[in-house]
């Protein structure tokens, strides 16, 4: 849910998925280049830092293609597990009414069907369950630690198949016994969390199924080993993740060179804004035109990154050196956008009936949890935004009725009803005056986040009008500029070599252009 009552301030900790600023601390802070225009005219930078080559394009080979898929797979896992803080991997679940899952099922149950007819035949057949039980041996040997010589050597004597297959010859075999000792042996290698899932298998009276649920007991067992090593190399990744990133990434860059181009669209669409900007405001009357104005990277970099927060992920690919952090984007994004629509029908509803509301907290708080609700989807095609500030004014209304009566005052009329909602539905229009005003004070106060340095811990001050969102704008500007910020660590060198591509070559024109006689 978007509207939450926790503050936050950057640099601190928080464990939420999109919260990295537990590493923040431990990581070198951005290189002079990210602030100084002298670092973006330097010719002394490493491999490294000066990914994009002016040398002719290459054929690209199909293993180097795939190299570079598994890089970026790697990044991603590595990035999930460092920035999550409860990240962990589970089972993959097939849909028992999906073709699927029923193809599995028949399959498995024939199986087992199989398995069940040898054991009951006489004299029983016991190929197929010895086949299990071997398998049931290396998968308990998988969980053993270096130092398990003792268990280790006991599970390959009590389940060395060769012995039960001389066993199984003389009809001597113990089926039962075997599955016991292994229930007891999982007892003492799996979780605490399963214990209940080990009871149950002691309980089984039927061998087959008894057998059945032990593998699936050991399949959680696997995923629960890996979740914990996930969790033991949790803390070196976060410590190396800036350098294993750009590492991996510089890896891929070299494999497939194209891997920046979108990235460098998305810098230049900012670099063209800015020359605009600059364009108009020497067209003013009045304002000095004496000479070509220099672009700031770092302004040209984080109004890109401003750009993110309107950024349409449905249609529209994101900056390849942003795709980690896709998912928390685009939720952030759906949020921020909840909190924006809140923002203008609180002020609308201020606006009305400021004295019928003031003074009744309980009555916003409820309101905020409606509307996050009624807009929770918002990202989607299907959904329909008019219906949705409909039901938010109809639900208003409702709450506002409510509290009057209470309180013993008279309820708001039909007339008064009727046009707030036509105000409510007018903020979906273009260039409505209330959403133009609480975006643009959003923006703001995002890019003054980005403009703080990294080591201040207090948030800036809230622009007027966004009160009645402070502690939610706070804790989203947060996870922004967070993300930001280990964006920028990582990928600092790559963006600084754009940047004094694109920068220096308008440079470049202008200057052309200044020297040129005229005629």
């Amino acid at each position: 849910m978007p509207f939450n009552d926790e503050k936050q301030c950057v640099g601190e900790d928080h464990p939420s998925d999109s919260d990295s600023s537990r590493f923040s601390e431990s990581m070198a802070s951005l290189s002079d280049y990210e602030c100084s225009r002298q670092s973006f005219t330097s010719d002394s930078s490493s491999k490294s830092s000066s990914p994009v080559s002016t040398s002719p394009p290459r054929v690209v080979t199909f293993d180097e293609v795939m190299t570079a898929a598994r890089n970026l797979s790697n990044i991603t896992l590595a990035h999930e597990i460092a920035v999550k803080e409860n990240f962990e991997l589970k089972q993959d679940t097939v849909p028992e009414n999906s073709l699927d899952g029923q193809v599995k099922h028949i399959v498995h149950q024939a199986f087992w069907d199989v398995l069940k007819s040898e054991l009951n035949a006489d004299p029983p057949e016991y190929e197929h369950a010895i086949k299990l039980f071997e398998e049931i041996r290396e998968i308990l040997l998988s969980f053993l630690t270096p130092g398990g010589n003792r268990l280790c050597n006991q599970i390959c004597e009590v389940l060395d198949t060769d012995l039960i297959r001389q066993q199984a010859e003389h009809s001597a075999v113990d089926i039962p016994g075997l599955a016991n000792y292994v229930i007891s042996t999982m007892g003492k290698l799996c979780a605490s969390l399963r214990d209940d899932d080990i009871r149950e298998l002691k309980a089984t009276g039927n061998i087959v199924e008894m057998l059945r649920q032990i593998f699936h007991v050991l399949d959680l067992m696997k995923m629960d080993m890996v979740n914990f090593t996930i969790k033991s190399i949790r803390p070196h990744l976060q410590r190396q993740l800036v350098e294993y990133e750009r590492t991996k990434f510089q890896e891929i860059l070299e494999k497939t060179p194209s891997a920046l181009d979108q990235t460098t669209e998305w810098i230049k669409e900012s670099v063209n804004e800015e020359l605009l900007s600059f364009s108009e405001s020497a067209l003013t009357p009045g304002a000095e035109n004496s000479s070509k104005p220099s672009l700031s990277p770092t302004v040209v970099l984080n109004n890109s990154y401003l750009k993110l927060l309107k950024w349409d992920y449905q249609k529209k690919d994101l900056p390849e050196t942003l795709v980690t952090d896709g998912a928390r984007l685009q939720e952030l994004t759906e949020k921020l956008n909840q909190l924006k629509i809140f923002a203008c029908l609180s002020l609308i509803t201020k606006n009305m009936m400021g004295a019928v509301t003031e003074g009744f907290p309980e009555l916003t708080n409820r309101l905020k949890r409606i509307s996050a609700v009624l807009l929770e989807g918002m990202n989607k095609q299907t959904f329909n935004l008019k219906e949705a500030l409909n039901s938010i004014c109809v639900q208003t209304c409702v709450e506002i009725n409510k509290t009057l009566t209470e309180r013993g005052l008279p309820t708001l009329n039909a007339e008064v009803q009727a046009n707030l909602i036509g105000q409510f539905s007018s903020i979906q229009e273009e260039d409505n005056s209330i959403w133009s005003l609480i975006d643009k004070r959003i923006q703001l106060y995002m890019k003054c986040l980005l403009c703080l340095p990294s080591s201040q811990k207090c948030m800036p001050p809230v622009p007027g009008g966004l009160t009645i969102i402070q502690q939610e704008l706070e804790a989203l500007g947060c996870q922004y500029a967070n993300i930001v910020n280990l964006n920028k660590q990582v990928h600092g060198p790559f963006y600084a070599n754009i940047l004094r591509k694109l920068l220096f070559i308008e440079e470049a024109v202008g200057k052309v252009n200044a020297s040129s006689p005229t005629n």
